[in-house]
């Protein structure tokens, strides 16, 4: 089975969801079976389930021994296909991941490590690595998170409030934008930096350029 049908949850949960699906299946199954024994081994796995919980936080020892642990498939270029087979995985599975992760060539790969979820991580070769706006040398511009101001003419005030906006000056940002009547929005959202974004009612196809 590996990984691959658990990974999702841990171990535990996985088994208690079995273990009580089979006491709650043979209690249905046969109606002479006293249900207070059936609810108290409902309660006492539930119990055990938690403390099993709590001991992995607790305890980082316990918890690795108790989970899967992270395991490398590919470095540098090369499958390790030991490892392959001690987490059960064919090479078609991992290369379905490394397809997810938009990698088509192992080569590309300087390190690949199924985690206990069962999910690849992947480290690329540095020259096949996207360049960052860092390396570009160019600037960032951050415009932060859009909050929707105005919903069908109507103004959010806990938008106001987290911006430190009062409504007078949403009625003149839009006043220089040529709108009078708040009505005539059918959204409005506003960023970090205090830009508008509009979509009016009666044309929702002609959205406002953002405002500098």
């Amino acid at each position: 089975m590996g990984r691959r049908v658990v990974g999702e949850m841990p171990i535990f949960d996985f088994l208690v969801i079995i273990t009580l699906a089979s006491v709650t299946g043979a209690d249905i199954a046969d109606p002479s079976v006293n249900h207070v024994y059936t609810a108290f081994a409902i309660v006492f796995i539930g119990l055990f389930q938690k403390l099993i919980g709590l001991l992995i936080i607790k305890k980082r020892v316990f918890g690795k021994l108790v989970t899967f642990k992270p395991i490398e498939v590919i470095k540098n270029g090369e499958i390790l296909v030991d490892n392959l087979r001690s987490v059960q995985y064919s090479i078609d599975n991992v290369l379905q991941l490394l397809r997810q992760k938009n990698i088509f060539n192992i080569a590309d790969v300087e390190l690949a490590i199924i985690e206990a979820s069962g999910k690849i991580s992947v480290k690329k070769k540095p020259e096949k690595t996207t360049p960052t706006i860092e390396d570009l040398g160019l600037k960032k511009w951050n415009t932060g998170l859009a909050y929707p101001l105005i919903i069908e003419g109507k103004i959010d005030n806990t938008v106001l409030s987290h911006l430190n906006l009062t409504e007078e000056t949403v009625r003149k940002k839009l006043l220089d934008k040529g709108i009078i009547r708040i009505e005539e929005i059918f959204l409005c959202t506003i960023n970090d930096q205090n830009e508008l974004h509009l979509a009016y009612t009666n044309q929702l196809s002609k959205l406002e350029e953002l405002e500098h």
